[in-house]
């Protein structure tokens, strides 16, 4: 029970990676504020499950790229439970079109919530973890961000590797209050979002990935989840303003660079 008695905020957590952390943190103890932007019963599902192994868990509706509805999740949130000792920022987007091809709607749309998003959560929880004395920051970041962009992520990769700049300024700022800031890269992750970004081809795709790991499959959510317990817990109170990168090894670029 590492997190027994605390309160995590994870945004984007009806379903993939998200989901994985707020079903870790729920296993561990903590109450937790399931975030969701348009899946209502994916969050509903999985404060269900939640609820069924005798964990407290509430679903909040939020784009987290509107400062007035962030407000609004950050009060649910301390109405329900009274506090918030960790804030993952999970939610993203990926919107997979060429540079050349990509509308500065689609770039926006990319900043508001990968970039944008987090700032502005990173900003809300702040405030009442400085008042509590302290608390967790954990930000899901990507490769992608580590200049391991592919074909179609020039906003997402820009977006993720401004994420990882924020991290560890965010990290300097609110290191004296007693905020921990940490940042996740995951490599290959089997989600709805790889599997959308892949099509009908995505079993041929994970089977590519595979071999391009040194350790020869593709991450599922609950590795990085892990890392994410890890991270929340008083085991990395040491530990701020770094990114782990989460990756399976992979071969075909240097991603730890």
């Amino acid at each position: 029970m590492k997190l027994d008695g605390k309160v995590a905020l994870v945004t984007g957590g009806s379903r993939g990676i998200g989901r994985a952390i707020c079903l870790t943190y729920a296993r561990e103890g903590a109450h937790v504020a399931v975030n969701y932007t348009k899946d209502a019963s994916g969050a509903e599902a999985v404060v269900a499950e939640i609820k069924a192994i005798g964990g407290k868990a509430i679903p909040v509706q939020t784009d987290v790229s509107q400062r007035s509805q962030v407000k609004k999740m950050v009060a649910d949130t301390l109405k329900a439970f009274g506090r918030i000792d960790v804030l993952v920022n999970n939610a993203g987007i990926l919107i997979p079109t060429e540079l050349m091809e990509t509308s500065d709607e689609e770039w926006d749309r990319v900043m508001d919530v990968n970039l944008k998003g987090p700032f502005i959560c990173m900003q809300e929880v702040s405030k009442t973890m400085v008042k509590q004395g302290g608390g967790r920051i954990i930000s899901t970041s990507s490769i992608s961000g580590l200049g391991c962009a592919p074909w179609g992520e020039g906003a997402y990769g820009c977006s993720k590797a401004g994420l990882i700049a924020l991290t560890a300024a965010a990290a300097q700022d609110l290191g004296p209050h007693g905020i921990n800031v940490n940042c996740i890269a995951p490599g290959w992750i089997k989600t709805d979002m790889t599997a959308g970004k892949s099509g009908a081809k995505a079993d041929e795709v994970n089977i590519r990935k595979a071999g391009l790991a040194a350790i020869r499959r593709i991450g599922e959510p609950k590795d990085i989840a892990d890392i994410a317990l890890f991270l929340a817990s008083d085991e990395s109170s040491f530990i701020t303003g770094q990114v782990i990168v989460a990756d399976g090894g992979r071969v075909d670029f240097v991603s730890h660079g």
